[in-house]
């Protein structure tokens, strides 16, 4: 099940952050400006964040197996319609939809989680699974960069949907919602998850989530909070970074390609390492320590590393520090998870999904501040200064949570 949540979030990356490679030849084929592809970049980013709530209270209704099948399927049909646009109007249209579609994922990840993983190892459950994402896309910049050289970005993005296509017809066959019922699974195994997967020793009815009750609680006000912040600073790999580096050190295509990968695997491992220390801190020290205390490291690293990147002279030094800014900000992400389905529970669907709908706001704030910030002071530099401060802020939010209060 690991795995597959895992190389679910791969393709969830990779098919969102490949169109920044094909920037160039996208806008230079439709005469797009520079602002318009950061429209194209953002308007994903909106329909992305709009879907989440939905899409998690569809998960937690109908179950992760559908749900993820379904998505997965959609979403991969619209990434191969990418390459048929024939304007910037269809393109938007293209990319809005296809964000509806891929905000499903990470809310039925967050239900399959509650059903399947003991409460002790969902940090490092969730760890591996984003660290999928950034390794996916981190392995696959350079090859999608000599991939779009040699058979262009229409064909490039028709073979990335057919593989995600052949992903969910997987996932629908192999996958049950609920492991009790699953015929891979030993009769020790089943009972190890049903004793070990709720925080409560009875897995008692619990009622449905309103949306009135959820954004009366504190709690899901200040997660959306910080994620907006953490989403700000990632989103950035996924969208401005390969250009960014490629136009400031005058790099070649697969070069770029190369160097924007560092940042994203240094991710994974901050994945990785929060994951760890989120199960450790939780056995040791209990619920709330485990999730503040990564976060809070987490951000506090990445308001550092975007700062300083801006006074190295060499792409080296600046992949130095973002690495070091995406490494921070991913330690966020399992704290962050692991708080929906603690304050969630059997509704972790809908709150991880709401959650997940800010943070992408904050996408969507990313993707055109980058280009019109530049574009008002001339420089980089402002929009690396909000981050920081964007990331200052999610630390004061993280201090005034509680884990242990559910909705």
């Amino acid at each position: 099940m690991v795995l597959g949540t895992f190389m679910l979030a791969l393709l969830v990356l990779i098919d969102r952050a490949c169109i920044s490679v094909a920037k160039d030849s996208i806008t230079g084929d439709l005469g797009l400006t520079e602002k318009q592809f950061g429209w194209v970049l953002s308007v994903f980013a909106l329909g992305y964040a709009l879907f989440q709530t939905p899409s998690g209270i569809l998960a937690d209704k109908y179950g992760p197996r559908k749900i993820l099948a379904a998505v997965v399927g959609f979403w991969s049909v619209l990434t191969a319609m990418t390459g048929a646009v024939f304007n910037y109007i269809s393109l938007l249209l293209v990319r809005f939809i296809f964000g509806l579609g891929e905000a499903g994922a990470f809310p039925g990840m967050a239900r399959a989680i509650y059903s399947w993983i003991p409460v002790k190892e969902r940090g490092i459950v969730n760890g591996i699974n984003f660290s999928g994402g950034r390794l996916g896309v981190a392995f696959s910049l350079a090859p999608i960069a000599w991939l779009i050289d040699k058979t262009g970005w229409r064909i490039s993005f028709a073979i990335l949907g057919g593989i995600g296509v052949l992903f969910a017809i997987l996932w629908y066959f192999l996958f049950r919602d609920d492991p009790l019922k699953h015929y891979g699974l030993s009769e020790k195994e089943k009972e190890h998850i049903k004793n070990t997967r709720q925080q409560k020793s009875s897995d008692e009815t619990v009622p449905k989530l309103d949306i009135k009750s959820m954004f009366a609680s504190k709690n899901m006000w200040l997660t959306m909070g910080q994620y907006f912040a953490s989403n700000f600073t990632f989103f950035f790999c996924l969208t401005w970074l390969y250009p960014y580096l490629k136009e400031q050190y005058a790099l070649e295509a697969v070069e770029a390609g190369w160097y924007s990968s560092l940042p994203l695997i240094a991710g994974a491992a901050g994945n990785w390492f929060s994951g760890f220390l989120v199960d450790y801190l939780y056995r040791n020290f209990g619920l709330k320590k485990s999730r503040i205390f990564p976060a809070v490291m987490g951000f506090a690293l990445a308001s550092v590393g975007l700062v300083v990147s801006l006074y190295m002279n060499s792409a080296w030094g600046a992949v130095i520090f973002l690495s070091m800014a995406v490494f921070g900000a991913d330690m966020t992400l399992s704290p962050s998870w692991s708080l929906c389905v603690d304050i969630g529970g059997k509704n972790s669907g809908a709150v991880s999904g709401t959650m997940n709908m800010a943070g992408n706001i904050g996408s969507f704030v990313t993707a055109l501040a980058f280009p019109y910030l530049k574009d008002w002071f001339a420089s980089t530099t402002p929009f690396f200064f909000i981050g920081a401060a964007l990331n200052l802020v999610a630390i004061f939010l993280w201090l005034n949570i509680k884990p242990e209060k559910e909705i």
